[in-house]
């Protein structure tokens, strides 16, 4: 619908509050995860978007140094049961994990919008 807008809004602001990286008015997404076909407001096609497993690999590796070390400080600060650790960090597991996924798969497909990427070709292929 709209053509490109000389200056782009920031492709991480918009990307981690889940908005349209061409007008950054619009939702990028129409589910927890599920991508909008198009922009509401600007009409923008978001078939291009492709995050693949990046998101999930850089929410595991986080939400793995943020739980595994709360984990080891409390077991040797206070050292309790094994059933108080699943207690504690199985909700802190899902809950990392949970808030971290959607604005880093906003992110990511804002940068990738930003950056103009494309499916990698072979040069002999033209």
């Amino acid at each position: 619908m709209s053509a490109e807008p000389e200056h782009l809004p920031s492709p991480y602001v918009t990307g981690l509050l889940g908005r349209c990286p061409r007008c950054g008015k619009g939702s990028l997404f129409s589910g927890f995860l599920t991508l909008a076909p198009t922009c509401d407001v600007c009409g923008l096609d978001l078939t291009f978007a492709d995050a693949g497993d990046g998101p999930a690999v850089f929410v595991m590796t986080l939400a793995g140094f943020i739980v595994v070390g709360a984990a080891l400080y409390v077991e040797v600060a206070y050292s309790p049961p094994y059933w108080m650790h699943f207690a504690i960090f199985l909700p802190l597991t899902i809950l990392v994990c949970a808030g971290l996924l959607r604005p880093t798969k906003g992110l990511l497909i804002t940068l990738q919008y930003a950056n103009k990427a494309e499916e990698g070709r072979r040069a002999d292929e033209g």
